[in-house]
């Protein structure tokens, strides 16, 4: 899913999105309450009318941003109450109020609320913000079915719950466990991708995937590179985000089969090749790197646009690869060119 946080993924056109192959894009809760408020979006016909992208569209619940905006929020058992990082105004959130705006919003999933913990984090803590979750995603469950699981706008909205418990073993399966109880839609992985070791991230990742349902969809949050991506998907999980390949993209990082390049750098003034060689997107057929850093120097709009549409084909394509794979058995055969493309040749 590529991150369109306040319905927008950054520098591309809903229709060139749904030209590189994509049909879900996420979009944040939080940022959206704050600018334009959900019930503006709600007043433009929903996300997908407001937005004009005919996909579907996850929202997260804004869970993340506990996480992200420590210095201002605080947490209680009710919910969170966040300064706004625009105007310093304050919000509150509770899980009831998070399913109220996702219904105004009109997403096709969306999240329970949670609480992210950083790494490192004490195991003490960690199962207060697991406990806490588990309860939230009852109170969340709850609200969704006293309005029938639809919208504002009368579709059906699928219910994620997400996992949490840091690190710990223990923590990690019992709120899978918890979770699988409330029988939903889907079921997403967070409180990863925030500091901790790989090999770690991929423990914990399958300590989920061993409990949640196999026939469900299994979503693993904010991750990654496309080695990570690899990893989580010989685990089971199936669905991703991530701000690397569009926030990357605007910071002249391309990703390329032999590896991100900062195309900022000297060495390309004069690289008249295309941007990745092996790559057939539109961007990689009509320019090439000296014209792309030539923009990038200048600060040309079109700089952002051009990195970011390429990385997002790039993504897009490995990610056929990966389903390529699956359904021909082949998938372990992918690890050299993920390892690669996501940290060059060794």
């Amino acid at each position: 899913m590529p991150v369109g946080t306040l319905g927008t993924v950054k520098a591309m056109t809903p229709s060139e999105l749904e030209g590189l192959g994509f049909s879900l894009i996420l979009a944040n809760t939080y940022h959206l309450h704050l600018r334009p408020g959900e019930q503006i979006v709600s007043q433009g016909g929903g996300i997908h009318h407001f937005a004009g992208w005919n996909g579907a569209v996850l929202t997260d619940s804004g869970g993340f941003q506990v996480f992200s905006l420590a210095r201002l929020r605080a947490i209680s058992e009710e919910g969170v109450e966040f300064q706004s990082h625009i105007d310093g105004s304050l919000h509150r959130f509770t899980p009831e109020s998070v399913m109220d705006m996702q219904r105004a919003i009109g997403a096709d999933i969306v999240m329970a609320f949670d609480e992210c913990v950083p790494y490192p984090c004490d195991e003490a803590y960690a199962r207060e913000a697991m406990e806490r979750t588990s309860r939230w995603a009852v109170r969340c469950l709850t609200r969704h079915q006293s309005f029938g699981g639809q919208s504002e706008g009368g579709w059906p909205q699928a219910l994620f719950g997400i996992v949490q418990g840091a690190t710990y073993k223990n923590l990690r399966r019992e709120s899978a466990m918890r979770l699988a109880e409330l029988d939903l839609p889907g079921y997403a992985i967070g409180g990863l991708a925030v500091g901790e070791p790989r090999d770690k991230r991929c423990e914990c990742v399958e300590w989920c995937t061993e409990i949640l349902p196999e026939a469900k969809p299994r979503y693993l949050m904010g991750v990654g590179t496309p080695a990570d991506i690899l990893d989580a998907v010989e685990r089971g999980v199936d669905l991703f985000d991530c701000v690397l390949p569009t926030r990357n993209a605007r910071n002249g990082q391309i990703f390329t089969t032999a590896g991100p390049i900062n195309i900022r750098n000297a060495r390309y003034a004069t690289d008249f090749t295309p941007l990745d060689p092996q790559c057939s997107c539109e961007v990689c057929r009509r320019h090439t790197r000296a014209y792309v850093r030539h923009l990038f120097m200048a600060r040309e709009i079109l700089a952002y646009r051009l990195a970011t549409y390429h990385n997002l084909a790039f993504y897009a394509a490995f990610m056929k690869r990966i389903r390529n794979a699956i359904s021909e058995d082949t998938l372990e055969a992918l690890r050299d060119y993920a390892e690669c493309a996501s940290y060059g040749d060794p």
